[in-house]
Order: structure tokens, then C-alpha cells, then sequence
């Protein structure tokens, strides 16, 4: 495997990790439990900061545009469908940021919201993955060739480095750790989660 895929597909996992402790916040909120605003802040963090702008940024700006030179168009297949749930996610995510940013205790509307757009974000990021680590990232591999798949790993190295920075990767793995403790998934639902992989 490409160390450029393995890296995605690493990604992956602390992301779905993430998504079980979100749905470990909601399933909180539904039962009037109280949740700090901060860590709805801290749940768009994460996921604007690493699933998109680090992970989806490579996939868009790196693997996507590779796909792209090798047949695979933006306008309809895998990859159009791919960078539709991106969009569809980013919605979600927004929504939690302009809550997390205001200030004082939740409202009843806010914890509806923040609820609802968990409900429908988790299980859409979870079939994305899915998606990518079965048909997605395989097909890549399979249309790819070795040397521009080479050229490909670098461009990904890069990204990381000039785009991301070595430690905010590490300070935004640093947060999902924090929140995966503050709300652990159930374990049934972290497997089931986790099977998405």
C-alpha cells in the first residue's frame, strides 16, 4: 500500500473515533445532560482543522487531482460523489463552529441543532470513509502508476508540512484525544463505527 493511502487511511481511524465520541455528546444532550459550548467549539476544531482542512485537503488538492489526470471525473463518479459528502459535511460542521463560537450555556434551540446536524453528520462520515477505504482508495491504486504514485506520496508529505504544519497535526490529534476522553463511546457503538474501516 501506498504510504500516502496508509497515512489516509490512519486518518480515517481517528476519525471515526471522534465520530463515535460525537455521537457519545449527542446521545448526551438528548438525555438533558449539560455539555460545555466549548466542546461543541472543540468537535468543529477537530473536525475543520484535521478531517477537512489536513484530510480532505490532501484528498481534494493532492489524490483527487491525480484521479483526475488518470480519467476520473470531478463532474460525476466516485470522485464527484466524494467531494459532494465534503461539502454536505462541511455544512454540519459550520453550524457547530457559529454555536461553539457565541457564548453562555446552550439554548434548547442550540442543543436541537447541534444534535440534529449530529445525527445526520456521523453516519454521512462514516459511510464516506467506508466508501473511500473500499472503492475509493483501491480503484486509486489500482489507476495510478507506481511512479506518478510516488510523486503523489511527496506531494502528500508536503502538504502535511507547508499546508498543515507538523504540530498543529499533533495539537488537533491532541484535541480529539482529549474529547474521545471527556465523551468515550459506548463500545457497541465505537465497534459499529469502527466496522466502517
Amino acid at each position: 500500500m501506498n504510504p500516502s493511502i496508509k497515512n489516509m487511511m490512519s486518518e480515517h481511524r481517528l476519525i471515526v473515533e471522534a465520530l463515535a465520541s460525537l455521537d457519545a455528546l449527542v446521545d448526551k444532550l438528548q438525555q438533558n445532560e449539560a455539555v460545555p459550548r466549548g466542546d461543541v467549539a472543540r468537535f468543529a476544531t477537530f473536525f475543520q482543522g484535521f478531517a477537512d482542512r489536513c484530510h480532505h485537503g490532501k484528498e481534494e488538492d493532492r489524490l483527487f487531482v491525480k484521479l483526475n489526470q488518470f480519467g476520473f471525473s470531478k463532474e460525476h463518479g466516485p470522485v464527484a460523489v466524494m467531494l459532494a459528502e465534503h461539502t454536505a459535511g462541511r455544512a454540519h460542521v459550520r453550524a457547530w463552529a457559529e454555536t461553539g463560537a457565541k457564548s453562555g450555556p446552550l439554548t434548547p434551540d442550540e442543543i436541537k441543532s447541534v444534535a440534529a446536524h449530529g445525527r445526520e453528520f456521523v453516519p454521512l462520515l462514516l459511510s464516506h470513509i467506508h466508501k473511500e477505504n473500499h472503492v475509493l482508495y483501491p480503484m486509486a491504486q489500482q489507476a495510478i502508476p507506481p511512479d506518478e504514485f510516488k510523486q503523489l506520496d511527496a506531494e502528500c508529505e508536503a502538504f502535511e508540512r507547508e499546508v498543515m504544519g507538523a504540530g498543529e497535526i499533533q495539537r488537533l490529534k491532541e484535541v480529539a484525544a482529549q474529547l474521545i476522553q471527556a465523551y468515550p463511546p459506548a463500545p457497541d457503538k465505537l465497534a459499529a463505527a469502527l466496522a466502517h474501516l
